[in-house]
């Protein structure tokens, strides 16, 4: 239903959000899958349906006028076309994502009601590994509906395939979706440098040609895509559905989401320290190389605006559902109270869940919080209420 007046709902108010109780903590980005489940479940806050379109108009031709006589002028040089900055949403959606053939490298021990592989697909011209799961059975005449995961930072010397986020594939598995999650470059065993999401196009093209694989894998409905995505995964869910059409709805947990320079909407978008002579700026030193060259928010908007997915949100390719814990000490609150708010702005459909006392993993009400997101992804991918 459309967003009218704030609801009023039993529990705290903070600016918008109306919680209900909900407790516990555990852990920040680096998942250990939790078990337990609270009571005093939080509620959405909102529904926004998709306004209509308004009707455009055809301008009547000009009346004919008269010819004026050739006279000698001297022609005007062009200007060039300035190039966009890499990051830019322009700039991403001008690129293709074809993606690749998903090849099996290796079959893995399976599911309750689904098989496991660890797969391979090219991004760039890297080859880039994932771990594929596809539901049990003859899929439907159009293939399965398919949902691609993007897990939050994990240090890329770390990181493992088959390790982290288990009980979230897991649960997405089993309620009938080919899941495709990927592993971004430099990570694990796929090619390339770990360059980061935040000053770098590239985990976001490696997951966009993920969506291009699942496009093309037989058993995938292509018109079936939505996407997870968890912290840093939050923040690559979001600029993906401003990038591509192909994404029905997008579910983010403890979002990345507030737009540039201070994505974590910490209230403090200074720069960090100078990165090391000879880097691009691409990981914890983009902030800095940016001021540096484009000048602050206040003083160059227009960059700001053009890198952030946040100034296309009228363009997403489908609804949002966000989930966020009150005492998330990894991603502060506020990131994804100021997309909700920016949303509902732009008359976007989203929904929030405010966890009361919940932690950057959503531990506490780790059960409740994946229910609503498989719900979500039937109504709006899967296409079954």
């Amino acid at each position: 239903m459309p967003f009218s007046a704030p609801f009023k709902w039993p529990g705290r108010r903070v600016g918008r959000v109306w919680w209900s109780i909900v407790a516990l903590a555990l852990t920040a980005c680096q998942v250990t899958p939790p078990t337990g489940d609270g009571a005093g479940l939080p509620t959405a806050i909102a529904l926004i349906t998709e306004p209509a379109a308004a009707p455009t108009s055809t301008e009547p031709p000009l009346p004919p006028t008269a010819t004026p006589l050739p006279t000698a002028t001297a022609t005007a040089t062009p200007s060039p076309t300035p190039t966009p900055h890499p990051m830019s949403i322009a700039a991403m959606r001008a690129r293709e994502y074809p993606g690749s053939d998903l090849v099996i490298e290796q079959e893995l021990d399976p599911g309750v009601n689904y098989q496991r592989y660890y797969v391979s697909y090219l991004s760039d011209g890297l080859k880039i590994y994932a771990l594929l799961t596809v539901p049990n059975g003859e899929p439907p005449e159009t293939g399965w509906p398919a949902i691609a995961f993007n897990h939050g930072f994990i240090p890329p010397d770390v990181y493992r395939t088959t390790e982290r986020y288990i009980a979230y594939v897991d649960r997405i598995a089993q309620s009938g979706y080919v899941v495709l999650r990927s592993d971004y470059r430099g990570h694990d065993q796929s090619e390339g440098e770990a360059t980061g999401a935040y000053g770098s196009p590239g985990y976001v093209t490696d997951v966009l040609n993920g969506v291009g694989a699942l496009k093309r894998y037989s058993a995938v409905d292509p018109d079936r895509i939505g996407m997870w995505g968890h912290s840093m995964g939050g923040y690559i869910t979001l600029r993906s559905m401003v990038i591509s059409t192909d994404i029905k709805a997008g579910v983010i947990w403890g979002g990345v989401v507030a737009p540039y320079p201070d994505l974590f909407a910490r209230g403090t978008p200074t720069p960090g320290p100078t990165p090391a002579a000879g880097t691009p700026g691409f990981r914890g030193g983009w902030r800095r190389s940016w001021v540096e060259q484009f000048g602050t928010r206040d003083e160059n908007p227009a960059f700001w605006d053009s890198i952030s997915a946040n100034a296309f949100l009228n363009d997403l390719s489908g609804p949002i559902q966000l989930h966020h814990g009150t005492t998330d000490e990894t991603v502060p609150f506020a990131s994804s109270q100021t997309l909700y708010d920016q949303m509902v702005a732009v008359d976007a459909p989203v929904e929030f869940y405010a966890y009361e006392g919940d932690n950057h993993n959503l531990s506490g009400y780790f059960t409740t919080a994946m229910n609503r997101s498989i719900e979500f992804f039937d109504l709006h991918v899967k296409g079954q209420p």
